[in-house]
């Protein structure tokens, strides 16, 4: 019985991780290549779900919709950047203060708290609705996000980039514009969130205001399993530890409720999953002493 439930629960776990994805590799702009905390997709998810939905009600193209979706988050990055880079906001302070904000900005964007989009088309619309189709494009996104993250972190931009997360001082000592790369970082960030937001309505085919509650430790998980599994040690592993992380850590969840777990226990045994993690890492840190 369990075996069953769990096999129904996969496809559908695989899509999700996929979504998930996305938000877990801007995630890791910020968290691991940057150093910076940065919260703002909390609501920069959101913004992408409600910026989307809200132009498709107005009859803009949906790939018209997703792209304006993508700038409106990553504009938002460079608003958390500023404040911390101009106004000397701490980094969880200044993601926090926006994301709060952006709940306002999202609510007045939908007009509501969600929005019925069942007879509106989107990007998948125009090929067969099945599930085998929308993974498949997902699969398609992530591997190209993540095949330009590689490409771009090769180059000689991209180390300037990766200096600027591991040594701050230095990388401004060698000519390197840290504040433009912080600016950069924070803009990729969260227009990837605001992708995965916009692509998540389109799937689900509506949208919600608290529909990224959450979102950013559940990234957060994603990825420190990712890291856990495939290690840190070369670029292809840092550029796919978000996306096998995400993978894995969706189809947890489906076991979660397989076993018997109710919905509303899986941000439980989210909590239990990054307390285990963090456990693993700081042991094998322990062993490696």
């Amino acid at each position: 019985m369990m075996i069953s439930v769990f096999i129904d629960l996969f496809p559908s776990g695989l899509q999700q991780g996929l979504l998930l994805a996305i938000v877990a590799t801007g995630i890791a702009i910020a968290f691991r290549l940057l150093n910076f905390a940065d919260l703002t997709p909390e609501g920069t998810y959101t913004l992408g779900g409600s910026v989307y939905a809200s132009l498709i009600i107005l009859g803009v193209n949906p790939i018209l919709a997703t792209a304006t979706a993508v700038l409106f988050g990553g504009l938002i990055g460079i608003i958390t950047a500023f404040l911390h880079i101009r106004l000397k906001i701490d980094t969880l302070l200044a993601g926090i203060i926006l994301s709060t904000m952006l709940y306002s900005v999202n609510l007045r964007l939908m007009g509501k708290p969600n929005i019925a989009l069942f007879d509106q088309p989107s990007l998948f619309s125009c090929f067969s609705q099945t599930l085998l189709l929308k993974i498949s494009i997902l699969l398609l996104i992530c591997l190209i996000i993540a095949a330009l993250s590689y490409f771009f972190l090769s180059t000689e931009k991209g180390l300037r980039f990766r200096s600027v997360g591991l040594n701050p001082e230095f990388a401004e000592k060698q000519g390197t514009n840290v504040n433009l790369y912080i600016m950069l970082g924070l803009f990729a960030g969260n227009a990837l969130a605001s992708l995965a937001g916009s692509l998540t309505v389109q799937i689900q085919e509506y949208a919600d205001i608290g529909m990224g509650i959450g979102i950013v430790i559940h990234a957060l998980a994603a990825l420190m399993i990712g890291e856990s599994v495939i290690g840190t040690d070369s670029m292809h592993k840092v550029v796919g530890a978000p996306i096998i992380g995400a993978l894995i850590y969706q189809q947890i969840q489906g076991l979660a409720l397989a076993i018997g777990f109710a919905p509303s226990d899986l941000k439980l045994v989210t909590g239990f999953i990054v307390l285990i993690t963090l456990g693993c890492k700081a042991a094998r840190r322990e062993s490696k002493l």
